[in-house]
């Protein structure tokens, strides 16, 4: 067989002395010292070199323990202890909402972590027949049937803050949000919102510890990036924006969005295919070149965060009052609009 000299990918774990190879059309390698042999594509290259596939089996995932609560929300969560003894928010593959949902909240989630977000950890969560069968609050309501929980690999995002009443808020009067610590990162998770194509509104919880006076945002809930189960990047002014402008307000130009939008926009190919590698394949329908396609689509919708923003900085919300030039291409927008609508109605 003749293969073209192969182009290293990845060098995956040190210790393994794995390596993913690409020798043109197609063709994907795994190497180590011994052997060479060839995988589908990409994304299975990526999982075997960092240990997720092996011998047909996925690894590395969180045993939940113990049910706690019910969460609210459209993809009807659920508050699990897991074995490593943290709190997980936990969404299950047959939630109301779409499968690609688990797919979506795990990968966006890893991006915003990379970028220097505060958003939760996230882990694969492995919740077992055993526990479905002895939890009668585990269930789903469909509106005129209720089901089961599916039992096996789930998404699970770290519980922010804890359980004693105070700590976590989802609303703050104006004056205590304009002390939230890291107010300024609603800029950066706007920008990530944009790049991910989020067909929902951010959402975003406040947690302080105790005996701490202000809060932090935490931004949650990622399940509508790349517009939910559609896995397309659409570009709507007024989606993945928060409902609320007082959290915008101090925004005076590109350098408010620092230094978030520059590790968006510069983020490594790799760091985005290692984040996709980890999302278990059952989790978008087991077809791992739709993964590859919505990767290669994120990757080069990079090259557009700025141009989203200023599409939701000229919208009817004029979010940002303190950026002078923002505020007046907006108002001279109006402005023609208003014009043009005049005309139009004498014509009519």
């Amino acid at each position: 067989m003749t293969v073209t000299k192969p182009e290293v990918l990845d060098a995956g774990k040190r210790d393994r002395g794995l390596q993913i190879l690409y020798s043109g059309g197609g063709n994907y390698w795994i190497a180590d010292n011994c052997h060479l042999f060839t995988v589908a594509c990409r994304l299975q290259a990526l999982r075997i070199s960092i240990g997720l596939e092996r011998d047909g089996g996925t690894s590395l995932a969180v045993l939940a323990v113990q049910h706690i609560r019910r969460m609210r929300g459209g993809a009807q969560g659920q508050l699990m202890l897991g074995a490593d003894g943290n709190i997980y928010v936990v969404k299950f593959q047959n939630n109301p909402q779409h499968l690609r949902v688990l797919a979506n909240e795990y990968l966006a989630s890893k991006l915003a972590v990379a970028a220097g977000l505060t958003a939760p950890e996230v882990e694969l969560v492995e919740v077992s027949s055993w526990l479905v069968d002895n939890t009668p609050e585990l269930d789903i309501d469909l509106g005129k049937k209720r089901v089961r929980c599916q039992p096996g690999l789930q998404f699970g995002s770290r519980f922010v803050g804890g359980l004693m009443p105070g700590q976590v808020v989802d609303y703050l009067p104006e004056e205590q949000m304009a002390e939230v610590r890291n107010l300024g990162e609603f800029a950066g998770i706007l920008a990530l919102d944009k790049w991910t194509g989020n067909a929902n509104g951010r959402q975003a919880v406040f947690a302080r510890k105790q005996r701490e006076r202000r809060y932090r945002a935490v931004f949650i809930d990622y399940g509508y990036c790349f517009h939910g189960g559609e896995w397309t990047l659409e570009n709507i002014p007024l989606r993945g924006v928060y409902y609320r402008n007082d959290v915008y307000k101090e925004i005076k130009g590109w350098e408010s969005f620092e230094p978030w939008l520059t590790r968006l926009e510069t983020m490594a190919e790799e760091t985005v295919w290692a984040a996709a590698s980890e999302i278990p394949p059952e989790w978008y329908g087991g077809d791992l070149s739709e993964m590859e396609a919505l990767v290669e689509k994120l990757l080069t919708r990079r090259s557009r965060i700025r141009e989203l923003i200023e599409g939701f900085g000229r919208s009817d919300r004029r979010p940002f009052p303190k950026w002078v030039e923002m505020r007046k291409d907006a108002g001279e927008a109006a402005e023609e609009d208003a014009k043009w609508g005049s005309i139009v109605g004498r014509v009519m």
